[in-house]
């Protein structure tokens, strides 16, 4: 049983924690210029001021009742209660008068955490057990982590005029890249997580199994630019047999030619970034929908990999072991060391000093979400979060695909060996890029 000092560290270590990432989405907000709080950068998502009043009512609908605390305006409570799926069936046609003012927001944000902030010093004991208040922090802070990542690429996608910044793209310096297949011995992936482990997880990382991964060779570095171009001028976009018969009505019909974050100028192409236009670095990742990179990976005479692929080449070892990050057991010691820094964008393929996995695959964490072959769907032994039962088992409906190994703008805790994201196939502004594998 824990002493009463240990439940005192894990409180104040955990409020520590949800008041550093509201510090972190409390910046990204600050960078949209007040006449574009209304405003819409992705038409498959809410206007910016739904993220300034969900954050703080995703928070206080999970925690108020656990700490018995009576609402002040369950109308917004409701309001900004839940999302949008991306590309879930139709666009929202919503308009800015159909909203609070942004005063009415702000006030609310700020009586949702005076009123949190003065309850958990002393609410029931945070241990990170199944339904206890500890799970329930560490559900308000990935929670708010991962709408950190959202709304960066959301602003990426704003004019530049609309947002705060004058940041100078990152131009990291990688060695010249030479692409080539890295061999993967059979072996087993271990994925998932141990419902006894102690560690916090979201309900689809559970429960742990293994899963038998026959020999297989992946791309030792993710697909470049450079490369993604060489698909297009081959006229990747216009061969039908590339494409999945969904893919290719999704891209005909929305006139898709190119990755989102390019831009043609002239006979050139530039790339997108977060404050500016430069022209387009070749040596970066290539972010694309998963629709795109099936695409890519067919003109190539390759596939996507699995998730177990994919987590074998990562974290797999000769022996029957496997490490905690790719390239060994130990966290980084400097963010130099690391792509995700906090950039904005991200660094060449093989800009990460720290080492490849065990199979010399490079650049698997931190440098742009990694797709894969798989449908996002349970594992043996799932059960849906009590606090949030619709998280992931409304996903599991074959339409969406597991997407592994983070960007640039994912919080460190969700760089954790089991974590699994998704997304629709026709969706192209997260930043993910993807590798390539074959038998």
């Amino acid at each position: 049983m824990a002493t009463q000092a240990a439940i005192t560290n894990n409180r104040r270590m955990l409020l520590s924690r949800l008041l550093e990432a509201r510090a972190e989405t409390d910046a990204l907000f600050r960078m949209v210029r007040p006449e574009a709080v209304y405003d819409r950068p992705i038409p498959e998502r809410h206007r910016i001021v739904f993220y300034l009043g969900h954050l703080e009512a995703f928070d206080w609908n999970l925690l108020s009742g656990p700490c018995d605390l009576a609402s002040f305006r369950p109308e917004f409570d409701r309001l900004f209660a839940f999302g949008i799926d991306p590309v879930g069936g139709g666009l929202p046609a919503d308009r800015p008068q159909d909203w609070p003012r942004l005063q009415d927001v702000n006030e609310y944000r700020d009586r949702v955490r005076q009123a949190l902030d003065r309850v958990i010093e002393t609410a029931p004991a945070p241990d990170d057990g199944e339904g206890s208040f500890g799970q329930l922090l560490n559900v308000a802070i990935e929670h708010r982590l991962m709408h950190a990542e959202t709304l960066a690429y959301m602003f990426h996608r704003m004019p530049f005029e609309r947002k705060w910044g004058a940041v100078a793209p990152r131009v990291l310096q990688g060695s010249s890249v030479t692409p080539e297949c890295m061999r993967v011995p059979a072996g087993r992936a271990t994925l998932g997580l141990r419902r006894d482990s102690q560690v916090f997880g979201w309900d689809n990382e559970f429960e742990t199994h293994t899963a038998d991964v026959p020999e297989f060779t992946i791309d030792r570095y993710k697909v470049t630019n450079g490369q993604f171009l060489q698909f297009l001028e081959d006229g990747g976009y216009n061969g039908r047999a590339l494409w999945a018969e969904a893919g290719w009505e999704w891209k005909t019909a929305q006139a898709i030619s190119h990755p989102a974050f390019w831009v043609r100028r002239g006979n050139a192409w530039a790339y997108r970034s977060m404050f500016d236009e430069i022209p387009l670095p070749l040596d970066w990742p290539a972010y694309a929908s998963h629709a795109e990179a099936g695409a890519y990976a067919r003109w190539a005479g390759k596939a996507l990999p699995t998730e177990a692929q994919w987590h074998r080449a990562a974290y797999g070892t000769q022996e029957v072991h496997e490490r905690r990050f790719p390239w060994g057991d130990e966290q980084p010691a400097a963010s130099s060391q690391y792509p995700s820094s906090g950039a904005w964008d991200p660094a060449p393929v093989n800009a990460c000093t720290l080492g490849g996995s065990a199979f010399g695959v490079e650049g698997m964490l931190a440098n742009g979400w990694e797709w894969t072959s798989t449908e996002f769907a349970p594992f043996p032994g799932f059960r849906p979060f009590a606090c949030y039962p619709g998280y992931s088992a409304q996903f599991f409906d074959g339409k969406h695909y597991v997407m592994k190994g983070g960007s640039v703008r994912t919080a460190f805790c969700m760089l954790r060996r089991s974590f699994r994201n998704w997304f629709q196939p026709h969706y192209q502004y997260v930043y993910a890029g993807f590798r390539c594998a074959s038998e």
